[in-house]
């Protein structure tokens, strides 16, 4: 049982109930999925997490994807529901494809995410998540729904034209396949890009619903220097123009992710904004404690017995 489940109901604060709280926002905030990241002491967030999240585990390549599935198993045991992040740059061949659908149908997972990934040299023939997600989809691995990443604010090393036939040939493959699928967003800070960015791709054909990648209640430190590593330089630039934002990071109430949602609320039904995809950089407890501020008590995030809404986080060299 988590933390948060034990715990007595909490009021919504003063600071969120003044603000003009919509039944669209509040509800994507309850089902928010919550991003993991697979260090050595994440076991120490799970217990914060409310019961029966819907949890994302990245993959980095500083691991490997084994890391990332161990991780998502012990979540799974736990009840929670997870979606495993696989960059196609570290999938060795036919054979690890293999292996990766059998533990996806062995552990009844049906939801995957897939990224490119960072690795500067594929470690087999996968050289971006369009490739991977192909061979993944031969493999019959059981996945009723595959995410794949977008970038509202560009990439740092992929011109914009490029992303945009990327996004659009992966969203022909899940088609032609028959399988769901979902576009989660890089973090980005800046709505009016994010707003602009889902607008274009929807008048270009893009009809798969949207996960926004938000960041959860982490402290600033910790925010700007996992975005570097993260590959955010983008969203961080845009941060240090903007140093009003920088300093509500800094300040002793932490940035609030409602600055970036209340002047999105008219939109988040109008594009299929269907869920919120939250980076934690492994500081649930913040985050958990924004969420239960905006729904107003524990119980708002408790999703025992309930299905998993949405469709359904995306750094890397390739797309």
């Amino acid at each position: 049982m988590s933390l948060f489940a034990r715990s007595k109901s909490r009021h919504r604060s003063h600071t969120v109930a003044a603000r003009d709280l919509t039944a669209s926002i509040i509800d994507r905030v309850g089902h928010a999925h919550l991003e993991l990241i697979p260090t050595p002491k994440v076991d120490q967030q799970f217990d914060f997490l409310p019961a029966a999240s819907t949890v994302s585990v990245t993959c980095s390549p500083a691991k490997d994807i084994q890391t990332t599935l161990d991780t998502a198993a012990r979540l799974l045991d736990l009840g929670h529901s997870v979606i495993p992040h696989l960059a196609a740059r570290m999938v060795e061949g036919p054979q690890h494809i293999t292996e990766i659908a059998a533990w996806l149908q062995s552990h009844g997972v049906r939801e995957a995410f897939v990224i490119g990934g960072d690795a500067p040299v594929p470690h087999g023939p996968y050289g971006d998540a369009a490739a991977l997600i192909r061979a993944l989809l031969d493999s019959n691995p059981g996945l009723k729904r595959v995410g794949f990443g977008g970038y509202p604010d560009g990439h740092v090393s992929i011109p914009d034209d490029a992303l945009l036939v990327a996004l659009m040939d992966k969203q022909q493959l899940l088609v032609d396949a028959g399988v769901n699928g979902f576009v989660s967003t890089q973090m980005c800070f800046d709505g009016d890009l994010i707003t602009r960015w889902i607008s274009d791709r929807r008048a270009a054909g893009l009809h798969l619903p949207i996960h926004l990648g938000i960041p959860g209640q982490v402290d600033a430190t910790k925010l700007l220097t996992m975005g570097v590593k993260l590959g955010i330089g983008n969203s961080l630039r845009y941060l240090r123009k903007n140093r009003a934002m920088v300093s509500n990071l800094a300040g002793p109430g932490r940035y609030d992710p409602l600055d970036l949602l209340l002047p999105m609320a008219g939109d988040l039904d109008r594009l299929d904004i269907a869920a919120l995809h939250v980076f934690t950089f492994n500081q649930v407890a913040s985050t958990v404690e924004w969420q239960i501020g905006v729904g107003g008590s524990v119980a708002f995030l408790d999703n025992t017995g309930t299905d998993h809404p949405g469709e359904g986080a995306h750094h890397g060299l390739s797309v």
